[in-house]
């Protein structure tokens, strides 16, 4: 008998990943894919669309005539920022823009100029001023630097979105996609911000539908339940909001930290958003209070260069654990090294560190990323009593990070898991109409408690 399983694309910048969960969400396949980067007609190294396409289609396609599974369910997570232009047959407008495309200054300060000030503008939309990564500035660069392409769109859907509609044909947009940094939305009104509609964007948006929201299909002769896609940082949110009814917060580490509350329900603050903190959007279309921080990137910088100076094998790293004695003695007479305010880093020299061996300069190294972390946590934390920190990603096996982490946040209670493919698992969880329960994170994510290491009253 063929097994029933949810299928999931997963695309991120880098890996295109495909999963197969069966009905405990369980992982039964897997296949991941790459592809080289085209240019946009300006030259800037963009997404191969067409490609992608082609890999999603045939894949799934030969997965569905698997003798071994029996396809119930297709949804889809990617990176967000980024829109699929059609045109009126339905067709992609090339090209699919890359969201860290520079954009013009001018039309930035037009922009604000008009809609600003920037300040109250970034608060109302829960954004930061980033270029493209605001991805309706994308809209409003091409109506007016590139109007022939404008003038050829039907509809503009988010790349969730888009990868939904090959398979439905059925244009929508949904919440996540429209809150991950867009400068579309106006968290007051929940609704469009008014430059929307005085743009007339709207009118090239897709209706709005709720993220759990499933279309049922025939496709090739199989009645398929497929989901309108969902954006990859609110999906990995997914599977903690369902399976807890209290309430916490998630860092999410690797390259970028990224520290999510999603209980946050007041808007965020001047000062918040000139620290980079923006929001995203819940399923529901309720606030995401978010701060990241570019932690995991200026780690493997220091590690190479640590590696080198200390002269040992460049993932010596991994195998330091975390040492007490250490840590006082640098506390005696600590002050910062490495990095100035929000990790940027320093010209310091390794050569005049006042440590002779690596595993004492790491430590040192690790205090300054933790005040970082822990400045993150505290911005979207706010005044709200959240007692249940979650932290996933790559920084869960170093054992320096998640000592020093529990050590300064002794009054939560602080978890660890282990999940490669949270992300994926939270598409899957939100089409689906199963309740998860209170062990469903112990049973599938690793789930594991952290207890702060003991200290005297002089070195707290």
């Amino acid at each position: 008998m063929k097994k029933k399983v949810t299928a999931i694309f997963d695309i991120g910048k880098t890996n295109k990943k495909f999963f197969l969960f069966d009905k405990d969400f369980q992982e039964v396949y897997r296949e991941y894919a790459r592809f080289e980067e085209i240019e946009d007609e300006d030259g800037y190294p963009s997404e191969d669309l067409l490609a992608l396409q082609k890999w999603v289609v045939e894949v799934f396609d030969r997965i569905l005539e698997d003798k071994k599974y029996k396809i119930k369910a297709l949804n889809f997570t990617t990176y967000g920022a980024s829109f699929v232009h059609l045109d009126k047959y339905g067709n992609p407008i090339m090209p699919f823009y890359n969201y860290n495309k520079i954009l013009d200054q001018e039309v930035i300060d037009s922009f604000y100029e008009i809609y600003g000030p920037e300040e109250e503008f970034s608060k109302t939309t829960g954004t930061s001023n980033s270029g493209m990564l605001n991805s309706g500035m994308q809209l409003y660069w091409l109506k007016y630097n590139k109007p022939k392409i404008f003038k050829k769109i039907k509809y503009s859907l988010h790349f969730p979105q888009y990868l939904s509609y090959l398979f439905t044909g059925i244009p929508v947009s949904e919440f996540t996609s429209i809150g991950c940094h867009t400068s579309l939305w106006d968290y007051d009104k929940k609704d469009y911000h008014d430059w929307v509609y005085q743009e007339k964007i709207n009118e090239i948006l897709a209706p709005i539908v709720s993220t759990d929201t499933s279309i049922y299909k025939n496709y090739k002769g199989k009645h398929i339940k497929i989901g309108v896609g969902i954006h990859d940082s609110s999906a990995a949110l997914i599977p903690y909001i369902r399976s807890t009814d209290k309430s916490f917060i998630l860092v999410s580490t690797g390259t970028w930290s990224v520290t999510l509350n999603p209980f946050s329900n007041k808007n965020i603050t001047n000062k918040e958003t000139k620290n980079g903190c923006i929001n995203y959007m819940r399923v529901d279309g309720s606030p995401v209070k978010s701060s990241r921080i570019y932690m995991g990137k200026q780690y493997q910088i220091m590690m190479k260069k640590m590696a080198k100076h200390f002269k040992v094998f460049d993932e010596y790293h991994k195998t330091v654990r975390f040492d007490q004695a250490i840590y006082n003695d640098i506390l005696k007479d600590y002050e910062p090294i490495y990095f100035n305010d929000n990790l940027q880093e320093t010209d310091v020299e390794l050569s005049n560190l006042p440590y002779r061996y690596f595993e004492e300069a790491f430590h040192h190294f690790m205090i300054e990323i933790i005040q970082a972390q822990l400045d993150s946590i505290e911005m979207v934390k706010g005044n709200k009593r959240i007692k249940k920190l979650y932290v996933d990603g790559g920084f869960t096996d170093n054992d320096v990070f998640i000592q020093l982490l529990a050590h300064y946040l002794r009054d939560m209670d602080m978890r660890t898991t282990n999940s490669a493919f949270g992300t994926a698992l939270g598409a899957a969880i939100v089409i689906s109409p199963k309740k998860l329960n209170s062990q469903f994170l112990k049973m599938n994510y690793g789930l594991k408690k952290h207890v702060p290491f003991l200290v005297s009253s002089n070195n707290r």
